[in-house]
């Protein structure tokens, strides 16, 4: 199993670290850890984004949930 099949497995802090160790090696690494660096930057930037939006949502809907109800007067 390589390690893009397995980013669906991660927690969303193993995601963000593992981006952020990507996107470091893709600057600073040798060329072996560039290429590396290059092929997990799309997906793990994907996985990121979408959590990132499915945490958005999560915490819309608990606002929405949490506000009181509006009265409206006839």
């Amino acid at each position: 199993m390589t390690l893009v099949e397995k980013i669906p497995t991660l927690t969303d802090a193993e995601v963000i670290n593992l981006l952020t160790n990507a996107r470091r090696l893709q600057e600073t690494g040798d060329a072996r850890q560039q290429a590396a660096a290059a092929e997990l930057l799309p997906a793990l930037e994907d996985a990121a984004a979408q959590r990132q939006a499915e945490r958005s949502a999560a915490a819309q809907v608990k606002r929405a949930a949490a506000r009181k109800p509006r009265i409206v007067a006839a």
